[in-house]
């Protein structure tokens, strides 16, 4: 018992240790990231990950290691999706792209604590409840035929009953103040709109969450794995923003691929007492869904892409009244 809380203390101090580097050293000034930027803190995340991964896999087995690898990329998969509406929330807000990355990076440490949450409470529930695994097998299904047939994301944070609270008690100030959250003002503190998004982004995560946990979950039940999978996921999840921010409205087929791959898992539950799907079957057709999701993605651009990128100049223009009228 004291060798796994060693371990999880160990952990969860490098986790610490990786944000205030990122934080403290390489974005302390506020700056636009730019896509080499994005795509080389992309690599160093993925490639950090699959070192980890290594590590796992000489000190526990083949077996664990691919169990991580793939609660990771079942992550990784459905964050791509997640991303899009991240993209929806700072075009709602029109936030700078100057404070966008400090949002991010907030967002994530409130991610980890709940995360953490979602996940031994998840594992309780299914060891000392067994048949709660057929319940979130069940939801994995509906979740997964629900984002199926969901053609657009939108998003309304004036139904955010979070956000409306917060709004009821606490005064807003009329613009941003700079990369601020609070401000003080004649003796009292008012919140600035980053903080109003900061909170969206914070709501949407736990919905997230409620989708990408039971999903590892199928995979296995072990709360360390689970647990780093899913935080180096969510560690690389800024970088991957800027990289793909401008790319994300081409794999439009995706989110059919992760629907695909929800029902898969939920289904992997719901026969997990007639038949044990092998984790490398499992991590098999998830790789080769958002494969094919990707590809078909690419050779068949959807027409509203294209009208896009045909626009030329207006492209912009075209682009930014869609993403308000939605």
């Amino acid at each position: 018992m004291s060798n796994q809380v060693l371990l999880w203390v160990a952990f969860n101090i490098f986790v610490l240790a990786m944000l205030a580097l990122d934080l403290g050293v390489f974005h302390r000034k506020a700056h636009v990231v730019k896509i080499k930027e994005a795509l080389l803190w992309s690599a160093f995340w993925i490639v950090l990950s699959l070192l980890f991964n290594l590590v796992v896999y000489f000190w526990r087995g083949p077996e664990t290691a691919l169990e991580f690898l793939t609660g990771y990329l079942i992550e990784k998969s459905l964050s791509l999706d997640n991303l899009f509406v991240f993209l929806l929330i700072f075009s709602y807000f029109r936030v700078p792209s100057l404070y966008q990355h400090k949002v991010l990076f907030c967002g994530i440490l409130g991610a980890l604590i709940m995360r953490a949450i979602f996940i031994f409470t998840g594992v309780t529930l299914i060891e000392k409840f067994h048949w709660v695994i057929y319940i979130f097998g069940a939801f994995l299904v509906l979740s997964g035929v629900k984002m199926g047939l969901q053609k657009d994301k939108e998003i309304h944070p004036e139904r955010n009953p979070v956000l409306r609270l917060f709004r009821r008690f606490v005064p807003v100030t009329d613009g941003y103040e700079d990369s601020k959250f609070l401000i003080k003002r004649a003796g009292r503190y008012l919140a600035t709109p980053l903080l109003i998004v900061l909170l969206v982004v914070e709501t949407t995560d736990v919905i997230f969450a409620v989708d990408s946990i039971p999903a590892i979950l199928a995979i296995t039940l072990d709360t360390f794995i689970v647990y780093t999978s899913n935080v180096f996921a969510i560690l690389g999840l800024r970088a991957l923003y800027f990289a793909l921010a401008g790319l994300m409205r081409m794999f439009h087929y995706l989110h059919y691929g992760l629907s695909s791959i929800l029902v898969f898992l939920g289904v992997k539950m719901l026969i997990s007492q007639i038949y044990k799907v092998p984790v490398g079957i499992a991590l098999g057709v998830i790789a080769c869904v958002l494969l094919i999701s990707i590809i078909v993605s690419i050779i068949r651009p959807c027409q509203e892409e294209a009208v896009l990128m045909s626009t030329g100049p207006n492209r912009e223009k075209t682009e930014s009244n869609r993403v308000h009228h939605s």
